[in-house]
């Protein structure tokens, strides 16, 4: 079988969108006419140089020996945030490319997808990019990858933006990377890694299929579901021209160890479950593919449409945008500031921000976004609520929402999420990270020499303490050099305590946050400062307070706008000035009481840049 299926993957900025590049002109998909980056066609990622979003496409090949090869690359994000992207794509290769810049040597998530290719127990071909610069020590990058990898591979050498060693790629990709084991003749079974939707066609289903073979006309259920369905349309997906960078070639059928795409007609997104096995409707397989492992989000915050009249597009915005990420998890809520919105858990802070544009960019909404919190396990005393175990007389309760937080008399403990954080960077900066890591509450476990330059720090810290600036301030402080990597470690008793916001006597709760209890009357200070800034003037005085438990911690005021009501006056009796600034006093008292404070967007971002 003439068919190599393989990723690339990479820590973020290696190369690995430009070595797809020149793997696509090598085997004559698209010439040097095409933009770069070919896979990467959303705007967003284009704008920010990062891959967000897996992408599959075929390539056919015609080796030295005169045999004509089908390689199937899936192109995988490099940032931490989509892991999970990079751990589906896995599921459904053989093997894959681990590239390496020779200029940075081995980083935190070239660790962390290489823990991931020896979990799906793939063929790893090391490959030691952007040998071309100035600064590119090969010899070292050489001796990290046997040392930090274990491998002891010679790794290929390539400057993919200079096309050298391209050649070598491919034919280690046919002699390294084992064919896909698969009967044509046993009963489909089929794994459906990705999705997207289509306006015309509904849902295009991307499968890689493990036995068997599927045509168009035939009948196949969902062994999760147990719904059957009729296959409109086969295919796989093919550069076509650099405005369709990803278009589908239609074809009779795919068979055992192809990847691909199948149209089933489905215009509900719903029915769709990344993960799932497609198999025959009429000669079912007995057993279903693993799948994949169900992700907890990490990062919380609400998501509400500025006009209420687009909560329905939203709706539909959010279930489309999901069939493409199912990293994200959503669930309607409402507020009593911003009305019907839906609570979102994200893998991260960047991933929170690329799914906010992609809905704001692709589905035209105007949206609001609040605070990004995280999720937090409470032994509350009051065994009246929801509970998710219980201990003794005690109910131990989970929420990521601070406003929903019980009141402080029920609550007995609060456990807060740690993170296992890895570092890995320039000797010189060790200092200065150890002291952004000390600032953050992080506990220091281990610290390796990799090399007489490189070190890689691992710390446990808070999780609360690693969504907001840190990323940024650790770039800041290691002048780009550091790179960071986690995973969920455990949860921890914290003294934490709900921070309220108060605006004209109101508490607004979008703008309610969970601190620890030293930083507490700090944040409470930077969050009045900066809404006194942000919220419009009034005609009366509207009072901005932060309170513990109904103790106000720190108070601004936003000044009245005073209109000069005596400016008609001219000369006459006093008491008629009088008269007209007691009845603006009146008025303005009036104002307070039943007034409403309009809120904009930017202060439900300010706790967001509470540090700047």
């Amino acid at each position: 079988m003439n068919i190599r299926n393989f990723s690339i993957i990479a820590h973020i900025d290696h190369g690995k969108s430009t070595l797809a590049d020149r793997l696509l002109e090598f085997t004559s998909e698209i010439t040097r006419s095409h933009h770069a980056q070919v896979l990467d066609a959303m705007d967003l990622e284009r704008e920010r140089g990062i891959t967000i979003k897996a992408k599959a496409v075929r390539l056919n090949y015609t080796a030295n020996d005169g045999q004509t090869y089908q390689l199937n690359l899936i192109d995988t994000p490099g940032h931490v945030d989509f892991t999970y992207e990079v751990s589906r794509v896995l599921a459904a290769c053989e093997g894959c490319l681990l590239l390496v810049d020779a200029s940075q040597g081995v980083e935190a998530q070239t660790l962390s997808n290489y823990e991931l290719t020896r979990q799906h127990k793939l063929k790893v071909i090391p490959v030691i990019n952007k040998i071309d610069l100035k600064q590119a020590d090969v010899s070292k990058t050489q001796h990290q990858i046997e040392k930090i990898l274990k491998i002891s591979e010679e790794p290929l050498l390539v400057s993919a933006k200079q096309n050298t060693g391209i050649e070598n790629v491919i034919n280690a990709i046919l002699e390294k990377i084992s064919a896909p084991s698969g009967d044509t003749k046993k009963p489909l079974k089929a794994l459906v890694f990705d999705s997207h939707y289509d306006s015309f066609r509904g849902v295009i289903i991307y499968i890689r299929i493990f036995e068997g073979q599927i045509s168009s006309g035939e009948k196949v259920l969902f062994f999760s579901s147990g719904e059957k369905f009729d296959v409109e349309e086969v295919g796989f997906f093919r550069i076509q021209n650099p405005s369709a960078p990803a278009g589908r070639q239609k074809i009779n059928k795919l068979s055992a160890g192809e990847v691909g795409y199948i149209i089933l007609g489905i215009k509900d997104i719903h029915k769709i479950r990344i993960g799932d096995t497609i198999t025959s409707a009429e000669n079912p397989t007995s057993s279903a593919h693993p799948g994949y492992k169900e992700l907890k989000p990490f990062v919380f915050c609400g998501l509400y449409p500025v006009q209420p009249g687009d909560y329905d597009n939203l709706t539909k915005a959010i279930g489309k945008l999901h069939l493409e990420d199912s990293a994200f998890f959503y669930q309607p809520e409402t507020s009593a500031a911003l009305g019907f919105g839906y609570r979102c858990g994200f893998l991260g802070l960047l991933h929170m921000d690329i799914v906010k544009e992609r809905l704001q960019r692709e589905f035209d909404l105007n949206l609001i976004i609040t605070s990004p919190n995280v999720k937090y396990r409470i032994k509350c005393i009051d065994n009246s609520r929801p509970v998710t175990g219980k201990t003794g007389n005690a109910a131990i309760i989970e929420i990521e929402n601070p406003s929903k937080f019980p009141e402080r008399q029920f609550i007995e403990k609060i456990y807060e999420p740690y993170i296992l954080a890895t570092f890995v960077l320039p000797s010189q900066f060790v200092g200065n990270v150890m002291s952004l890591c000390e600032g953050k509450r992080a506990d220091f476990l281990d610290m390796v020499y990799i090399t007489e330059e490189k070190v890689k720090l691992t710390y446990e810290m808070p999780l609360s303490e690693a969504i907001v600036d840190f990323y940024d301030k650790l770039k800041s402080v290691s002048s780009g050099y550091a790179s960071f990597d986690y995973e969920l470690s455990d949860y921890k008793e914290s003294q934490l305590i709900k921070l309220d916001v108060l605006v004209n006597n109101e508490s607004v709760d979008t703008l309610s946050v969970v601190v620890h209890r030293s930083n507490a009357e700090f944040y409470g200070r930077k969050i009045v400062e900066k809404l006194r800034g942000l919220i419009p003037r009034q005609m009366f005085e509207i009072p901005i307070q932060a309170a513990i438990s109904g103790k106000i911690i720190a108070r601004e005021n936003v000044r009245a706008i005073r209109k000069d009501v005596i400016a008609k006056c001219y000369g006459g009796d006093i008491t008629r000035k009088r008269k007209l600034l007691e009845k603006q006093k009146e008025g303005k008292k009036k104002m307070k009481q039943f007034g409403n404070v309009s809120i904009p967007q930017e202060a439900f971002l300010a706790v967001l840049r509470l540090e700047e």
